[in-house]
């Protein structure tokens, strides 16, 4: 059995995004986030993804993946800040 990747290692997957074939390379532990956010929300990965690219301007994709995980991820976080809660 092949272990799992280190967090930081550069992952490449193959999407079909509008129709079309598209390599994204991101790290494995956004890889990771991303399945959770996409689970979360009860869509797949794959239409996540074409979500990010229909709104990623001129950015590629790869970058406005970890922009919007980031974003995520401090939006949950905001709210913890704010009243102290776990």
């Amino acid at each position: 059995m092949r272990a799992p990747p280190a967090p930081g290692a550069v992952v490449k997957h193959s999407l079909s995004i509008a129709g079309h074939r598209t390599s994204v390379s991101l790290e494995a532990a956004f890889w990771t986030q991303l399945r959770a956010l996409a689970a979360a929300r009860g869509v797949s990965v794959a239409a996540l993804a074409a979500e990010i690219d229909a709104t990623r301007g001129e950015a590629n994709l790869s970058s406005a993946i970890r922009v919007r995980l980031l974003e995520e991820a401090l939006a949950q976080a905001r709210p913890r800040a704010v009243t102290g809660a776990d």
